[in-house]
C-alpha cells in the first residue's frame, strides 16, 4: 500500500512541474510554428515566447530533458545545445 502512496505522490509532483505548460502561450498557437521543417523559419514560435510568462520553465525542461526538436523557451535546438556548452 506505501508503494501505491509513493506513485502518486510522483505523480503528483510531475503535474504541478508540469503545470507550467498549461500556462504557456504556445499552448494556444499553431503546434508547427514550434516544430519547423528543417531550414523552416523560427521566427513566428521565437515570437511567441518573447512575450511568454513561462519562457524561463520551458526552457528549463528542454534542457533538462534533453529535447532534441523544436523550440523550447524561445531557443532552437542549436541555440540550446550552444547554451549548454558554455555552461560546462
Amino acid at each position: 500500500m506505501r508503494e501505491l502512496y509513493l506513485l502518486e505522490d510522483d505523480l503528483f509532483d510531475e503535474t504541478a512541474e508540469l503545470g507550467w505548460q498549461e500556462r504557456a502561450l504556445c499552448a494556444q498557437t499553431d503546434p508547427e510554428a514550434f516544430f519547423p521543417e528543417k531550414g523552416g523559419s523560427t521566427r513566428e514560435a521565437k515570437r511567441v515566447c518573447l512575450t511568454c510568462d513561462v519562457r524561463g520553465e520551458c526552457l528549463e525542461y528542454a534542457l533538462e530533458n534533453d529535447e532534441r526538436f523544436g523550440i523550447w523557451g524561445g531557443l532552437s535546438e542549436r541555440e540550446r545545445r550552444k547554451l549548454k556548452k558554455r555552461a560546462v
